[in-house]
């Protein structure tokens, strides 16, 4: 299947400890033939986050619309739709949606990072 639509792909509401009005979408996975790797898109809702978390894997980020916070390298670094982030392996981080409307971003990580 080469070509994804947003409209079809699930959205998936993630609860969790540490996080506040996020949706997962994945887009492009193992099971679309991309194998090792999963592209996700994430949806912070207003006054959403996600958790702040260390892993033993890096990742790639690049936002599609909106603005936050990307809390990395000890700092929180503005973000906003059009900037690309790279988050390496054992580096604490979060998203923060500081904007009126949602803050959505791609995310691809190896697959072992797709949980």
């Amino acid at each position: 299947m080469p070509i994804v639509r947003k409209s079809d792909m699930k959205k998936i509401p993630l609860e969790a400890p540490g996080l506040k009005n996020v949706t997962k979408q994945v887009a492009i996975s193992p099971q679309q033939g991309w194998d090792g790797w999963v592209m996700r898109i994430f949806t912070l809702g207003k006054d959403g986050f996600s958790p702040r978390h260390i892993h033993d894997w890096p990742h790639v980020n690049y936002v599609i619309e909106g603005s936050g916070n990307l809390y990395l390298e000890g700092k929180e670094n503005p973000v906003n739709a059009g900037d690309t982030a790279y988050i390496p392996a054992g580096e604490e981080h979060q998203f923060t949606n500081t904007g009126n409307g949602n803050l959505s971003f791609i995310c691809i990580v190896p697959e072992e990072g797709d949980k």
